[in-house]
């Protein structure tokens, strides 16, 4: 019985998920959660072959789960359905362990085979996101900024446009303020920034936070 976990903190959203899944019946059994801090606790208890994920939420966002699912529960695959654009969200989830993604604004027929598609132990990308994908195999292709990254620089990237303070994001992530700072300085380097101003203006700018 395939067993699925939506993961937004707007009732509506989820509700409509629910029920498109299960009038399909591609999924037999649909669970949901409003919150990261409720997802994980959900993924203690219970297994589930998919989390469809989104990113943005209040408390421990999409990225923090993700990294939790693929570390605790191998086993279920991620499906990460936002709000934000492909070109700027995508790449980083695929990277962190994601087993697909999919705008928010995507027409249904394509998250049930997105949702096929990952069942069957595939990844799945949008036709606009392989043509992306494409185009940066060019080695002249201008990349944003944040794509050069690694996956917990950006994790601490998103933390900081939000507004979150060093030791806020520390006690977040069970690390010591001494590794967030690190983590900050190297973001700072690699973007060419110079305070946490500057992090949250071009995450403002480039659709990153809203």
């Amino acid at each position: 019985m395939t067993r699925v976990l939506l993961v937004d903190d707007h009732a509506v959203v989820r509700a409509g998920l629910r029920q498109f899944l299960l009038d399909d019946r591609s999924v037999a059994h649909v669970e949901e959660a409003s919150s990261g801090e409720q997802a994980l606790e959900k993924l203690r208890q219970e297994r589930y072959d998919l989390l469809i994920l989104d990113i943005n939420m209040p408390g421990r966002n999409g990225i923090d789960i993700l990294r939790h699912v693929v570390a605790g529960s191998p086993g279920t695959k991620i499906l990460v359905l936002s709000g934000y654009p492909e070109n700027q969200y995508a790449v980083n989830v695929l990277r962190a362990g994601a087993s697909g993604y999919l705008a928010k604004e995507s027409a249904p027929d394509e998250l049930l085979k997105a949702v096929r598609t990952i069942l069957q132990g595939k990844r799945y990308i949008s036709a606009a996101l392989a043509e992306q994908l494409v185009t940066e195999l060019d080695l002249n292709h201008d990349k944003p900024a944040h794509a050069e990254l690694s996956q917990r620089e950006f994790q601490i990237f998103c933390k900081v446009a939000a507004g979150r303070s060093v030791s806020e994001i520390a006690e977040e992530l069970c690390l010591s303020v001494k590794t967030i700072s690190t983590y900050r300085t190297r973001v700072l380097e690699k973007m060419n920034f110079r305070t946490n101003a500057d992090i949250t203006s071009y995450a403002l700018k480039n659709g990153l936070i809203q």
